[in-house]
Formats: C-alpha cells, structure tokens, sequence
C-alpha cells in the first residue's frame, strides 16, 4: 500500500505542474523540506519550497501548455522513510521567447510518514553536464 501512496503522489504532483497547480504541489512538502532544484540557488528550504506564491508567479513566465513527465519511477521503503528516483521531463515556452523547450532531468525524492501521510523533506533534480571542458549542461539528453 505504501508504494502504491507514493507513485500516487507522484503522478499528483505531474497533474500539478501541468495544471499549474501551486497550491497541491505546496500541501506535499513537509516544513522542514530541503530542495536543490535546477534553478538557483544552491539549497531551498522550508517555507521557500512551499511557497504557494511563488510556485505561481513562476509557473506565470511561461505561455501555453507545460507538459510535465515521469519516467521510469523507482520507489523504496524502509520503515517510515521512502526515496523514489525517475527521469522527468519538462517542456513549454517561456513568455517572449521564440521557441519552447524540453529538458529531462534526473529527480530524486524522499519522503517520511507523518500521521499516516507521506510528505516530501527532500527533492534533488540535476542535470548532467558535459565534461569536455564547456561545463556545458546536457540538456540535449533523452532516454
């Protein structure tokens, strides 16, 4: 059953961000949550990740759809804290920009149960980058 709550969450947490939706994407954190995200800067915690305005203010620089995946989602449990790891993948367009994007990224998550619910206290996306001596981040990769 617990596998089964997380993968839910999961896939919640896909219908949200292409929904836009900021404030379920919020309720899933846990207040002491700690996110390195793709955007800077290096660490984001607590309220800042939960931030329901700010999820939507940032979901308001892009125009159209956002299309929102997860890919081949593993999930671990041990006791009352869980990790899953997947491939995501994100595209649309950024308001005045000529052209949308997609980029797929790497994305580990981990959870603990608090009063039979899990909540997120960790989110790690990165995205390789060529080691070529550019430094260059391999947002041209796909599965």
């Amino acid at each position: 059953m617990s596998e089964q709550q997380i993968r839910d969450l999961m896939t919640a947490r896909a219908v949200a961000m292409a929904a836009r939706d900021a404030e379920t994407l919020g309720s899933h954190y846990a207040p002491d949550v700690v996110a390195f995200t793709l955007a800077p800067p290096l660490v984001h915690r607590g309220a800042e990740v939960i931030d329901v305005a700010g999820r939507r203010a940032w979901f308001e620089t892009f125009e159209g759809p956002i299309e929102y995946e997860i890919r081949d989602l593993e999930v671990t449990i041990g006791g009352e804290l869980a990790y899953c790891h997947a491939l995501n993948r994100m595209a649309t367009r950024p308001k005045g920009a000529p052209a949308g994007f997609e980029l797929w990224f790497r994305s580990t998550v981990c959870f603990r149960r608090e009063d039979g619910q899990w909540r997120i206290t960790h989110v790690h996306d990165s995205t390789p980058f060529h080691m070529d001596g550019t430094l260059r981040a391999a947002v041209d990769l796909k599965p």
